[in-house]
């Protein structure tokens, strides 16, 4: 039953086991659902999904393969605007919450109310506020906003109070998704786990041991032990590289947003940041508009800037074959002789904690992407991503 929207979900990332989809049918064969489509949706969510991350995409699954069936409920733009009333909803909540207050218990015939509520949404053509009959604000009607009657369809508007039972038209989960392209904060949140604390620094002891202080005090008869301790701070060092211009120009806010979060988070012991064009050849740039003698040799940063630095490369490694692997296919500057690939494998070579960051990658190994795939060979390579920097940096930590 319903094998399509098993498949839907599947095709939407959804990892929906077999022993998921089976615990559904019981809960089917069970009546749980009724006949009602929005039981269905909980139910099958509450079951099927794991995270709310993946809210989004069931969301989407269940919106392809059940959009029929809701078909008849769409609300156009001109009914939502009729009913944006955002200047009456405090005293609409006030009336509604004393309205509450003198209710015991109201049973809802949900099916009869979505029927009907199908039937409003063809016949209306005029806006309504108030009254018992049509959708509108105010009044006693099922349908609609900041009304009186409990156990509705809210259309438009903010909830006063939990009554309706079906909200039309919004993905509230779309925020939640760990497969969406970063922000500013999120890369703040995902570089804190690329940490390796040491305390083996020659400063003062200045920093509050808890654990050695409460152990003090009550081996002196609880009275007060201060123990300080050295603080320990961050050892990681990180080697920013950068892809800059061409077909990385649509995510140039992306890499701003990924630079400034590297230099907001403060607790690195250093950070270093140079930008190259397509491939690293035999120049790194100081700056993103990578002109010409305004770079470093890469040969001097493998000499001044140690292997124990952890390497990000941010770049969609989409550039000709021949700018990977011929000696002359650096088309912004010199190449020191060496092919784009072969730097790419001096640069592996010296930095054991490398991985790559991309903002298109294709899946798995396109052969229409040749240059990605060489790449992918040499770097760990994820997608530039919530899930996919968290994966980089537990890779550029592994084994310490």
């Amino acid at each position: 039953m319903f094998l399509d929207f098993f498949w839907t979900l599947r095709e939407k990332g959804l990892p929906v086991t077999l022993g998921e989809w089976l615990a559904l049918q019981e809960a089917l064969d069970s009546g749980l659902c009724g006949t009602s489509l929005t039981r269905f949706y909980y139910v099958a969510r509450m079951i099927l999904v794991k995270s709310e991350t993946d809210f989004d995409k069931y969301d989407l699954a269940f919106s392809e393969c059940f959009q029929a069936a809701g078909k008849e409920t769409q609300v156009g733009a001109r009914l939502l605007r009729w009913l944006d009333k955002s200047e009456m909803t405090e005293p609409a909540q006030e009336e509604a919450r004393n309205h509450l207050n003198q209710m015991e218990e109201i049973q809802v015939d949900k099916e009869l109310v979505e029927e009907t509520f199908r039937q409003r949404l063809r016949d209306q053509d005029s806006e309504h506020n108030g009254g018992s009959f049509w959708i509108g604000t105010m009044g006693k009607t099922s349908f609609g906003n900041l009304g009186g009657n409990v156990g509705g369809v809210r259309v438009g508007g903010k909830t006063g109070y939990q009554s309706a039972f079906s909200v039309v038209g919004a993905r509230r989960y779309k925020d939640f998704r760990d497969d969406r392209v970063l922000d500013n904060r999120q890369f703040q949140m995902a570089l804190r786990k690329l940490r390796q604390f040491s305390s083996r620094l020659d400063v003062p002891e200045t920093e509050l041991d808890l654990d050695g202080t409460i152990d003090r005090t009550c081996n002196h008869g609880g009275c007060l032990q201060i123990v300080m301790k050295k603080p320990r701070k961050n050892a990681v060092k990180l080697l920013l590289l950068m892809d800059s211009g061409g077909t990385m120009i649509p995510y140039s806010r992306l890499l701003n947003d990924l630079f400034q979060a590297v230099h907001k988070s403060n607790h690195y012991k250093d950070v270093k940041t140079y930008y190259f064009h397509n491939c690293i050849y035999s120049k790194l740039y100081k700056t993103p508009e990578c002109e010409n003698g305004d770079w470093v040799d890469t040969q001097w940063l493998f000499r001044n800037v140690g292997g124990d630095y952890k390497v990000l490369i941010v770049g969609d490694a989409a550039m000709a074959p021949e700018e990977l692997y011929s000696d002359s296919g650096n088309y912004r500057g010199p190449n020191g002789g060496l092919s784009g690939y072969e730097w790419l494998r001096l640069v592996k070579r010296h930095y054991k904690k490398c991985v790559w960051m991309n903002p298109k990658m294709a899946p798995g190994h396109a052969p229409w992407r040749e240059a990605e795939t060489a790449v992918k060979e040499l770097f760990p390579m994820y997608r530039l991503t919530v899930s996919g920097l968290k994966q980089a940096m537990v890779k550029l930590m592994a084994g310490r």
